[in-house]
């Protein structure tokens, strides 16, 4: 007890001596904060780059409020900040260097002078942004390697997409995680990263239209449709074709064109029976329509939600900008089709109109007017907000999802759909979840370079020239989106055409941006695998026993393709 006493004394009188200690170690150090940012050559923030501090070439410790580190780690957006202290004078004869390291990136070496830092009493401030070069290295091809083989097997079919897409993003992470964590080098992105990249604004926007869609499907409001278009052409085989044109076109520029042609194709597959003509006269130039008419707006084709979602370009400047064009290249469909189908059209033959107008109007009529009506309510409160989701500095997905979870709520809580029902079939999961791994795979090979690298390569091919960027990025887009799938074509290009929008004079009209939607969009319709809707619109005819060959489909589409791109070429040349 008394021992006790004795050194808590003795503490009691020394506490003072080694305050006064403390502080005159801290009178004899200069506080020294170093801030900044990370960025590569294309001034791009670099994230998760790790810094460390040396003094006179050796590693000092960093402060922060639970002890001290070897290193600090750049943030989401490059930033980071250094604390540390030094001895009195030592920053005047001392040499203070930086060490940046990351994955895919030279190791640089950065001095701080003197000179460079503001002084206030015994503290030193300075801010310094700093350029990493790009370094190809095991990390590159890598991820190059997986990326192109995930494309290959997506574009010929070897697997599903989503299976492939998924194959290609857990190789990357897995071996991220063996091979990267035993050397470095061959380190190609974080799961904290891979989370970043996924877009969940297109996620959610996807799945809210879906679960809106699936709700009117039981309304019977498609196929009601389709009777009303063969009621206003009464029997005539080309106006039937120029009805059912606009009417998917318009139905794809506000919903999904994959779930408009789900819908609708079953149609007018039994319409072209009873008409005793081939269903694909009607079908390819409906495929035709559905990708045309979704590139007037945000909503219209995953290409432009993901440009939308990336760019922050609202509903309206889609409209605006894209509209008109597409208005001239559905023309241009209308009479291509005339010369191309005009000798099918004119073998359909009714012989009692009115009887098979009654027999339309008995078999696709509305079959729950009160789901639809609430359905059409909660539609235009979508769109609306669609439209004015800039001023509400609102993503596209909130009002989707709101929408969707309002008009499912009614039909659950009325029993007019079937929870588990509508989730298992009209939400397509493995759509979302290719978008997901998708996403992850992009934003890999964006981290080690390759994007950065075809980015510099269009640059310099157009020379800083934007009437030359604007065509090389409308037909590259095309031509690609003919032959590979357009969404994983467009996920690649978004950050490249950030880059030359910022670097080319004039691109701040966001005309690299259209010449990608339309390039991308209209380039889908080019083959049979160009874009989601043509492969499901023929798979669902082939199922009825009516089979198109790849070429058979390039003979109508790639044609017209090049027709329409041309006229997108024209119009962005003349306008912007």
């Amino acid at each position: 007890m008394k021992k006790t006493f004795f050194l808590f004394a003795l503490f009691i009188l020394i506490l003072p001596f080694l305050v006064f200690a403390e502080d005159n170690s801290q009178q004899n150090m200069d506080k020294i904060h170093i801030s900044g940012i990370i960025l590569d050559n294309h001034k791009e923030p670099v994230k998760e780059a790790e810094i460390k501090l040396l003094v006179d070439g050796k590693p000092y410790k960093i402060l922060k409020e639970h002890g001290k580190l070897d290193k600090v780690i750049s943030s989401s957006q490059g930033t980071f900040q250094l604390d540390f202290q030094l001895p009195k004078g030592l920053i005047e004869t001392g040499k203070i260097q930086l060490e940046i390291a990351k994955t895919s990136f030279k190791k640089t070496v950065v001095e701080i002078k003197k000179e460079d830092f503001a002084v206030k009493g015994n503290e030193f401030y300075v801010n310094k942004n700093i350029i990493l070069e790009r370094y190809i290295g095991p990390a590159f091809w890598i991820a190059t390697i997986v990326f192109v083989v995930t494309y290959a097997l997506i574009s010929f079919e070897l697997l599903h997409r989503t299976v492939a897409a998924m194959l290609g993003a857990a190789t990357i992470l897995i071996l991220t995680y063996t091979l990267g964590t035993i050397n470095s080098d061959f380190h190609i992105i974080s799961f904290e990263r891979a989370i970043e990249a996924i877009d969940m604004n297109v996620i959610f926007l996807l799945m809210g239209m879906m679960v809106i869609i699936g709700v009117l499907k039981h309304t019977g409001i498609f196929q009601w449709c389709a009777y009303m278009s063969y009621k206003l052409a009464r029997g005539n085989v080309m106006a039937l074709s120029i009805i059912s044109i606009f009417f998917i076109a318009i139905t794809s520029a506000f919903l999904d064109n994959v779930t408009t042609m789900l819908l609708y194709t079953p149609v007018l597959i039994e319409i072209s029976i009873a008409l005793k003509i081939n269903p694909l006269s009607l079908l390819i130039p409906g495929i035709m329509a559905s990708n045309v008419g979704g590139t007037a707006t945000l909503i219209g084709d995953p290409p432009n939600i993901m440009i939308g979602s990336y760019t922050g370009l609202t509903f309206m400047q889609f409209v605006y900008a894209l509209t008109p064009v597409v208005l001239i290249c559905m023309i241009a469909l209308i009479i291509y089709n005339k010369f191309f189908y005009s000798k099918e059209y004119k073998k359909g033959k009714v012989d009692d109109v009115d009887a098979f107008l009654s027999y339309l109007k008995e078999e696709y009529k509305i079959t729950d007017k009160t789901l639809l009506t609430y359905g059409l309510i909660v539609m235009l409160i979508v769109v609306g907000f669609f439209a004015t989701h800039g001023y509400w500095h609102m993503e596209v997905s909130i009002p989707a999802l709101f929408g969707a979870g309002i008009l499912f709520t009614y039909a659950v809580l009325t029993k007019k759909v079937k929870m588990l029902e509508l989730i298992e079939k009209d939400i397509e999961w493995t759509t979302l979840l290719f978008f997901i791994f998708l996403f992850i795979i992009v934003g890999a090979v964006e981290e080690v370079g390759l994007l950065a690298i075809i980015a510099d390569w269009v640059h310099n091919l157009s020379a800083g020239n934007l009437t030359v960027a604007i065509c090389l990025i409308l037909w590259v887009s095309a031509i690609m989106s003919a032959f590979v799938d357009n969404i994983p074509f467009t996920a690649t290009m978004l950050p490249i055409v950030a880059y030359l929008t910022k670097v080319i004079p004039g691109a701040e009209s966001n005309v690299l941006w259209w010449a990608l939607a339309l390039g991308a969009c209209l380039g889908g319709n080019g083959t049979m695998i160009g874009a989601s809707a043509n492969v499901v619109t023929i798979g669902i005819a082939e199922s009825a026993g009516y089979k198109i060959s790849f070429f058979g489909f390039m003979k109508y589409a790639f044609v017209y393709m090049l027709i329409t791109i041309i006229i997108s070429n024209i119009w962005l040349l003349l306008f912007y």
